[in-house]
């Protein structure tokens, strides 16, 4: 390992592969503050310009710094507007946004720097010291425990449901669940729920859906309420300050730690992916802080805002192993990566790390480098981009239905998505109103493909449930999944007689 550390450090210190370092963050952070184009789009149109470079390594270098410089500046818009720049973002906004509208978006896009930073950082040191190890564990997983999986996924909606609001966030996500049906299933290549129009044949978009989640009801909440994030809501467009304290330095110190580990493990898993650690990340936290804590969730906690900004980065690190070492591409992003690595000759798999070492290691190495680039060009930016809120109101709203309705449409070239933006915004400024948590219905929604599919190959394999006594590693997810399920009602519980013998004492 060492040998290929020091191959690595001389291929990405070469002044080509800087180079490629910086432009691929710079253009990948760019693209992840536009709400709806994402890695994908981009690494897509670049590819033809990465092949003309010539070194595979260089190319790569470039298209995976624009990936995780994507996702690092994916926060921007999530902070700022209520509007994720990506998916793996859609959590940061759950306290980013609060933040921002209490008047700390300095505080809060310096906090997502720094998690992001570490998540990053701490996910390319385990890539390195694991990824030969984590291959194997990969191959493990099949169709059954990626089921188990999303039950797990699933299992965490009480961290996103308010108090008393467990049964509303079980509706909302029964709701998402019946989103994901539409289009083809797994099952029959038949089309379901489509009413008859072809471009719902391939599903929702989800890009689609998270923008009318979140950006379209923020600006209609807007327009019904100016004072919305002013000083008239007890909040202020004035940009407080840039830095958090050390008392909150400590509290997202353990969340930092617990959060790379577990997000750059879930990356590894095909499948997986940053929206999938983002959301599990921010679940874990929720259910680890105390009572008080718990509470500020969802209200400017700055636990809630570093647990997804750490997971995102560290699973996107993680993606990498199953591409590099296995040939198996852990998302769609990381699918573009493989078609690249393809068309460079490139062969990506168990040789790779032995037959071809400097272009293994040199994406590695460049990975410490890209985290530590974009921190340096992210927060001497922070005050300037902070700036955006202090933008009038007649003007913001515009700007976020701009980006809004083009994010939409770029996802899916077609003008069907903005009739279902819209139709999705209205109702999701509905559920808004009558105080139903959203956030619930994007897991569903993310999660209920992914549970649909793996539980129909599941079913096929092992011609009924068997795969489930079977298999001790889907159990054991299982068992983990009804444990999460449980455990908020018995702290509930708990609290409630604790409650109950103070007022006895009293």
């Amino acid at each position: 390992m060492l040998e290929g550390i020091m191959i690595g450090l001389e291929a990405a210190f070469s002044i080509q592969n800087l180079l490629m370092v910086v432009a691929g963050c710079l253009i990948g952070t760019f693209i992840g503050m536009l709400p709806g184009l994402g890695p994908m789009s981009i690494i897509a149109i670049m590819i033809p310009v990465a092949i003309t470079l010539g070194d595979p390594a260089a190319a790569l270098i470039l298209l995976a710094g624009v990936y995780y410089g994507a996702i690092f500046g994916g926060s921007t818009s999530s902070i700022l507007l209520n509007a994720p720049g990506v998916a793996g973002t859609v959590a940061t906004s759950f306290d980013g946004y609060p933040m921002a509208r209490k008047g700390q978006a300095g505080k809060a896009l310096t906090i997502a720097a720094v998690a992001s930073f570490a998540g990053g950082t701490i996910g390319a040191i385990l890539l390195m010291i694991f990824a030969p190890a984590l291959s194997s564990v990969a191959l493990l997983f099949h169709s059954a425990e990626y089921f188990a999986l999303m039950v797990v996924g699933l299992s965490a909606i009480a961290a996103f449901a308010g108090t008393g609001q467990v049964a509303k966030a079980l509706m909302m996500t029964i709701l998402g669940l019946i989103l994901a049906t539409v289009g083809e299933g797994a099952l029959f290549s038949m089309p379901r729920f489509t009413m008859g129009l072809m471009d719902l044949q391939s599903g929702i978009s989800f890009i689609t859906l998270a923008m009318a989640m979140f950006a379209l009801p923020e600006a209609i909440f807007l327009v019904l309420n100016p004072l919305r994030g002013s000083n008239g809501e007890g909040g202020s467009n004035k940009i407080t300050g840039l830095r958090f304290s050390r008392e909150e330095g400590r509290a997202i110190l353990p969340v930092i730690g617990r959060q790379s580990v577990q997000g750059f493990f879930i990356g590894v898993l095909p499948g997986a992916g940053a929206t999938i650690a983002s959301f599990l990340g921010y679940a874990v936290e929720r259910n680890l802080a105390s009572a008080e804590e718990q509470k500020e969730f969802g209200k400017g906690s700055v636990k809630g805002l570093a647990a997804p900004e750490t997971a995102n980065n560290a699973a996107c690190t993680g993606s990498f192993v199953p591409l590099l070492t296995l040939g198996i591409p852990g998302s769609g992003t990381t699918a573009i990566l493989l078609g690249a690595l393809i068309a460079l000759n490139v062969t990506p798999g168990p040789r790779l790390m032995t037959d071809t070492p400097e272009i293994f290691w040199a994406v590695i190495i460049s990975m410490f480098i890209g985290n530590l680039v974009l921190l340096v060009l992210n927060l001497p930016l922070i005050p300037y981009i902070a700036k955006i809120l202090s933008i009038p109101r007649n003007y913001l709203i515009p700007f976020i239905l701009f980006f809004t309705l083009m994010g939409a449409y770029i996802g899916q070239n077609n003008a069907t998505e903005l009739l279902m933006l819209v139709g999705l915004g209205v109702m999701a400024t509905i559920f808004r109103f009558a105080d139903y948590p959203l956030a619930p219905l994007l897991i569903g929604f993310i999660l209920g493909t992914m549970l649909e599919n793996n539980f129909a190959r599941s079913m096929q394999l092992y011609r009924g449930f068997d795969f489930i006594i079977e298999r001790p590693m889907t159990m054991g997810l299982l068992v983990l999944a009804l444990f999460l399920v449980l455990l908020p009602s018995y702290r509930a519980r708990r609290a409630r007689k604790r409650a109950e013998g103070v007022a006895d004492g009293d």
